[in-house]
């Protein structure tokens, strides 16, 4: 544990390697005295070594911290204003509000125990800012009309879950059938509404299902554009067993770090989708039994593209 105090003339009290016991930590605590001045926690983010220079919130953010914000009073009407507007997107996980500095006590019990919810935790901004998301759509004849509304709007829920601009997460989608179809690349929208329209305006195709060449079409014409410091994630759905092979282009696209997770329904081949799903399949691979549980699988999926996120090492 870390004290910084901030204001005009901040100074860090001591930093997360000086008291190694809770005994040191409380007497360090008791023998802070108060700077004065005015608020200012620009500053207050120096103690977080081995970050070199002063790190700016959006770059502590973008790396995997979590900033928790208690605000007293009328000190800020917009809790957000005291860090920055994208800690708070998470229906107020991160901010307390506090009426009185009597009341910072009763925000313990609270900030502990979210502080401790892991599950919650993997899912804040940091991951949902830093992916190229595509799409690979099966609009073959099995799949029908209605359905494959379904399976737009399984997209549009999933899009719905990421912060989308131009230098956070980019979507695009590919349709397929015996052929494939690129109905939007990473750069054509730049926004949440217009990622959502271009989604409910695909238009289903019916054929065949070739799979494999699906996949290869998607690395070429989608990855293939993706940019260098964007995680790169194919998610394909599909209610049937490919007439082609998938193994050589699921391989192409493990080995270009492109990690892909494969959504079965109904027909589709349990082993079909092993093989096209990240290793390991089990937290890649999905499989329900009809259209209308596909919304089922939404939850998970979102979990575990966080979760493995926030285990990759950072540099």
């Amino acid at each position: 544990m870390g004290v910084h105090e901030s204001g005009d003339n901040p100074a860090t009290q001591f930093n997360l390697k000086t008291h190694m016991n809770s005994r040191d930590l409380k007497t360090a605590i008791e023998k802070i005295t108060q700077r004065g001045g005015l608020s200012n926690v620009d500053e207050s983010f120096v103690m977080f070594e081995p970050l070199e220079g002063e790190p700016e919130v959006q770059d502590l953010i973008f790396i995997g911290f979590h900033i928790f914000t208690l605000t007293v009073l009328r000190l800020s009407k917009n809790p957000c204003q005291c860090v920055i507007n994208a800690v708070c997107r998470t229906n107020g996980f991160y901010s307390f509000n506090v009426q009185s500095w009597l009341g910072l006590s009763k925000t313990m019990q609270p900030l502990v125990k979210r502080v401790c919810d892991t599950d919650r935790l993997a899912c804040s901004k940091t991951c949902l800012n830093s992916a190229d998301i595509g799409f690979v759509i099966d609009g073959s004849s099995s799949v029908g009309t209605g359905n494959f509304r379904t399976v737009l709007q399984f997209v549009a829920n999933i899009s719905k879950e990421f912060e989308i601009s131009d230098t956070d997460t980019r979507i695009g989608a590919v349709q397929y059938t015996y052929e494939q179809r690129l109905e939007f690349g990473f750069d054509k929208y730049s926004t949440k509404p217009d990622i959502l329209n271009a989604i409910k305006r695909v238009g289903y195709w019916s054929g065949g299902t070739s799979t494999g060449a699906a996949i290869h079409y998607a690395l070429e014409q989608l990855f293939k554009k993706s940019k260098p410091n964007k995680r790169k994630l194919m998610i394909l759905i599909t209610d049937g067993r490919s007439y082609d092979d998938v193994r050589i282009p699921a391989m192409a696209a493990h080995q270009k770090g492109v990690i892909t997770y494969a959504i079965g329904v109904a027909w589709a081949a349990q082993d079909e989708l092993e093989v096209i799903a990240t290793h390991p399949a089990r937290d890649h691979s999905f499989f329900v039994d009809e259209f209308d549980n596909l919304y089922k699988s939404n939850p998970r999926i979102i979990q575990n593209i966080c979760t493995e996120f926030n285990a990759q090492p950072r540099n």
